[in-house]
């Protein structure tokens, strides 16, 4: 752990970059930059018959520059300190007060790498590194640049719980107007709250309970610590939006607070939605049903004389 001097006179304690990590990142953009520069003479060196000698050893130089010079000092400017062999490992080039690196500090870093790397096998970066206390190669020295490390073991898998003391007093906090750049610095304060310095504790809890409190009312009750108001304050505005989450899931039955348990609703009486109707009386007497009539029967007709005499069977 190195400390750093802020611009606004705080020290913040930083984890400085290891050494084998270090030459990790350098391996992997030195392999990115020697595949770039194999990758343009195969394409240049088709065209190195038709054009001129001259011109093509220019473009050939040019070409060395721009990969050697401009790939780390463009990456590292782009991404606020890092190439890709530092984004690899986790690693990130700041200003010696914590400020992001400038287009100037990579300038610098980029050209004294040329020296280093490239000309001398990276033999000075080397010792340079040995000696200083911080890890800072020349170009670091003449940038006014360190090598941090953002995959420094802390406490973030641990939840913020809501003080005891601060749980009713946090349900009556105004927190739509918090911004959610204030509430992840606060969150990062508090995620590394054990690994500071107990003065570097009070200072910047004080920083940023003071720029939280620009936000959010009522203001904390008297003689409570910062971190304990930072805590009350993260842990209401988380409750807060998973009941909003919640809400917005459909579910609707009231779920059982960190501070208590939920309010019964209020009583429901069901209104009719249509008037009741009276039912219609049944008549007395069914109604008759005229029978149908059926045609009359033909007359029979009288029996014919047969042959003889003799009538038919009746």
């Amino acid at each position: 752990m190195s400390e750093v001097v802020t611009g606004d006179a705080v020290v913040v304690e930083v984890r400085v970059a290891q050494m084998p990590s270090r030459a990790l990142a350098i391996i992997i953009d030195m392999a990115v930059q020697f595949t770039v520069l194999i990758l343009a003479y195969a394409l240049l060196g088709a065209f190195a018959g038709v054009t001129d000698f001259a011109m093509f050893a220019a473009v050939m130089i040019v070409l060395m520059v721009l990969v050697m010079v401009g790939y780390p000092v463009l990456f590292e400017t782009l991404t606020r300190g890092r190439s890709l062999g530092k984004l690899a490992l986790g690693l990130r080039v700041v200003s010696d007060d914590g400020s992001p690196e400038r287009f100037r500090q990579a300038l610098f870093r980029g050209l004294a790498g040329v020296v280093e790397f490239w000309v001398l096998s990276g033999a000075p970066a080397l010792i340079a590194s040995l000696v200083s206390q911080r890890g800072k190669r020349l170009g670091d020295v003449f940038a006014g640049t360190i090598v941090i490390s953002d995959r420094a073991p802390r406490n973030s898998g641990q939840l913020i719980v809501m003080p005891p003391q601060l749980a009713h007093w946090a349900t009556t906090l105004e927190l739509s107007q918090l911004p959610d750049q204030v509430a992840q610095a606060a969150r990062q304060y508090l995620s590394r709250w054990h690994d500071l310095s107990p003065q570097v504790q009070h200072e910047m809890g004080v920083r940023i309970a003071t720029q939280t409190a620009a936000y959010v009312s009522p203001a904390a009750p008297a003689g409570v610590p910062p971190h304990a108001y930072l805590s009350a304050v993260l842990a209401e505005r988380r409750r807060r939006e998973q009941a909003r989450f919640a809400r917005r899931m459909g579910n609707g039955a009231p779920q059982p607070g960190p501070y208590g348990p939920p309010q019964p609703p209020a009583p429901y009486t069901p209104q009719p939605s249509y008037p009741q109707q009276q039912p219609r009386p049944y008549p007395q007497q069914p109604p008759t049903y005229p029978q149908p009539q059926r045609p009359p029967a033909p007359a029979p007709e009288p029996p014919k004389a047969t042959p003889g005499g003799f009538a038919p069977p009746q």
